[in-house]
C-alpha cells in the first residue's frame, strides 16, 4: 500500500495510490483522519484496515493531479533522526573514516517541504547541497528493539533529500543549525509499505539527479549500518514512537565533495529515487530579502486546494 499526506479542496487528508490513481482515503472513511502520525499510532491493525477498505470497495473515485497537491509524508514528527557518513564511500569523500557506531543527528518540522514545493537557497549562503536518502517511518512504540524483530517496527519506507547548507554545516563540530534550514527538507512524496519492498529495503538503486543528470547512483545494500541495526541502537536510549522518521544517510557524489563544488542553484529540479518506492521532485528556488518565510508545516496542514 502506498499512502501519501495530501491537501484537497476541503482541506488536509490522507491519500492512497491505487492503479488508476490517488484515492482520497478521508472522504471514503472520515474514521481514517487526515494525519499520518495519528492513524500509525492507531496501531498496525488500522493501517491494514484501510488496506481492506481500499481494496474491498466496488468503485473509488480517482483524484485527478490538479484536485490535490502533497504535504510533506509527516508533517511534524515526534522525533525526525538522521544518519551521517552511512555509506563508505561517502564517509570516504567527506574525508571521515567509516564510523563504528550509527552517527545521528536531528532535524526539525520547519525545515520539511512536500513532493513539489521548491527548495530554498537562503539569502545568507550559496551551498545548498542534495542528499538523496532512503527514509524510514516507525509504525509502533518500542524500546530496546531486538535486532532480529526490528524490523516488525517498520511501518514503511519514504524518500527524503537532506537538504544541507554546507558552509553553516562545517562552522562548528555540531551539524544541527546547517542541516535545519527553512525550505531545504523534501519529505515523501508516499509511505510505502513494507511489504511492496526487499526485507529492510536492501538491494535498490538511490539515485539523484538534477535536471536529469545523475549525481549520485548507489544501492540500499551499500548502507554501513542497515535499517534493523539502526532501529535496534537507536531504541537503547529512546523509545521509538509511530510517525518518527529516521533517514538512513547519502551515498557519495554530493555537490560539496565534488571539482568544483556543485550546489543547488536556482532554477535546478532535483529528483531522489529509490527503486520500488518512488520518486521525490522539487525544484529550486532563491529566497530574496523581501521574500516571505517559508510557510511551517501546520500552516500547509490547513491550506486548501483552490477550486
Amino acid at each position: 500500500m502506498r499512502i501519501a499526506s495530501i491537501v484537497v479542496k476541503d482541506g488536509p487528508a490522507l491519500g492512497v495510490r491505487t492503479p488508476q490513481g490517488m484515492v482520497n482515503a478521508t472522504a471514503l472513511d472520515p474514521t481514517v483522519g487526515d494525519c499520518l502520525r495519528a492513524l500509525l499510532g492507531r496501531g498496525p491493525a488500522a493501517l491494514a484496515a484501510l488496506g481492506r477498505r481500499v481494496a474491498e470497495a466496488p468503485s473509488l473515485p480517482v483524484l485527478a493531479d490538479t484536485e490535490f497537491r502533497y504535504r510533506p509524508l509527516v508533517p511534524e514528527p515526534g522525533k525526525f533522526l538522521c544518519l551521517g557518513l552511512n555509506y563508505v564511500a561517502h564517509a570516504a569523500e567527506a574525508t571521515y573514516e567509516p564510523p563504528r557506531h550509527p552517527v545521528v543527528f536531528s532535524r526539525v518540522s520547519s525545515g520539511l517541504l512536500a513532493h513539489g514545493e521548491p527548495m530554498v537557497v537562503p539569502t545568507c549562503s550559496s551551498q545548498l547541497d542534495y542528499e538523496a536518502e532512503l527514509a524510514v517511518v516507525v509504525g509502533r512504540p518500542g524500546r530496546h528493539i531486538p535486532r532480529e524483530r526490528a524490523l516488525e517496527w517498520v511501518a514503511g519506507y519514504t524518500l527524503f533529500n537532506d537538504g544541507s547548507i554546507r558552509d553553516y554545516q562545517k562552522r562548528t563540530h555540531q551539524w544541527t543549525v546547517g542541516k535545519n534550514f527553512d525550505g531545504t527538507g523534501p519529505l515523501g512524496p508516499e509511505l510505502v509499505t513494507p511489504d511492496e519492498l526487499p526485507a529492510g529495503a536492501r538491494g535498490l538503486r538511490i539515485q539523484l539527479r538534477v535536471g536529469g543528470e545523475v549525481l549520485q547512483d548507489a544501492s540500499t545494500s551499500d548502507m554501513i549500518f542497515d535499517v534493523a541495526t539502526v532501529l535496534a541502537d537507536l531504541s537503547q536510549a529512546m523509545t521509538l514512537q509511530p510517525g518518527d522518521v529516521i533517514a538512513m544517510g547519502t551515498p557519495s557524489g554530493v555537490g560539496a565533495a565534488r571539482t568544483p563544488p556543485r550546489f543547488l542553484r536556482e532554477g535546478d529540479v532535483c529528483e531522489v529515487s529509490v527503486e520500488g518506492v518512488g520518486l521525490l521532485r522539487n525544484p529550486v528556488i532563491q529566497a530574496t530579502s523581501a521574500q516571505a518565510e517559508p510557510p511551517s508545516p501546520a500552516t500547509r496542514a490547513g491550506a486548501r486546494v483552490a477550486e
